[in-house]
């Protein structure tokens, strides 16, 4: 693929991928076998989690087919690849800033995968106008509502936001990282619901662990604010988007082709 047209989106809306395009009889296995599906997948997972959040969401969607995929899985990699070609030069650039301060932004679609019906948690941690820590997964559970999905994603921002904080203070480089880190998410519901003790419909049922996002948003480690989607940042590990809004998240995200870009 090192001689590839140039692709404009690693994936965009409307994009499906799901067992049903996995090989179904020996003929169909026998025409993937020779297609190098895992190992040029493992590569582009590498590539994601040192320096490319914008590919987070297909690579995990690919990498549930590793053991048997099928000819669409292929063509989605391919995909990938060919925006990888057209993108090669961008990297993650950190600005320099005034405060230095970790932002983050969580979200989670609600029943997306097709195979089993469970959500996928996206979140990523800012700091100085560019990302610093990511995650594109599917959840382990199935939610019983939006608001429960939606919840599983803001406890797994958390917990690494909070994290991230313990590490930024044991460096004891930034002062501003004794405030309260911000946590956006586009759902009004698990914002009100991160800040009282009222149990709704669509929240009983949460296991007792991703309640500890209450409990720190409690003591102030953490505040949940809401986040118009347009705006949520998390959006593109998640799903499809239009590219005109992908390209404008990515930029966003620090992600971007040189320093002439800050500008």
């Amino acid at each position: 693929m090192q001689t590839c047209k140039a692709g404009d989106v690693p994936v965009v809306k409307g994009d499906k991928l799901s067992n049903e395009q996995c090989p179904k009889n020996d003929l169909e296995k026998d025409a993937i076998k020779s297609i190098p599906y895992a190992s040029d997948i493992s590569s582009l997972m590498y590539a994601q989690v040192c320096t490319r959040p914008d590919i987070a969401f297909i690579v995990n969607v690919l990498g549930r087919y590793l053991s048997n995929p099928g000819h669409d899985h292929w063509v989605a990699a391919k995909k990938v690849m060919r925006y990888l070609q057209r993108t090669k030069d961008f990297m993650l650039v950190y600005r320099r800033v005034d405060n230095l301060e970790v932002v983050g932004y969580s979200d989670s679609d609600f029943g997306g995968c097709s195979d089993d019906r469970k959500s996928t948690s996206r979140y990523i941690l800012m700091l100085a106008g560019g990302a610093i820590s990511w995650k594109s997964v599917k959840q382990s559970l199935i939610a019983s509502s939006t608001i429960y999905a939606k919840f599983v994603a803001c406890y797994g921002a958390s917990s690494q936001a909070v994290w991230l904080r313990n590490l930024i203070l044991e460096l004891q480089v930034v002062d501003s990282i004794f405030r309260s880190i911000v946590i956006y998410c586009d759902n009004n519901a698990v914002v009100s619901y991160s800040k009282n003790n009222k149990i709704s419909t669509g929240s009983k049922h949460m296991e007792i662990k991703y309640l500890t996002v209450k409990d720190l948003v409690k003591k102030g480690d953490i505040v949940i604010k809401d986040k118009r989607t347009e705006s949520m940042l998390a959006d593109p590990l998640t799903k499809g988007l239009k590219p005109i809004m992908f390209k404008e998240h990515v930029v966003n995200m620090g992600v971007i082709k040189s320093f002439d870009s800050l500008v």
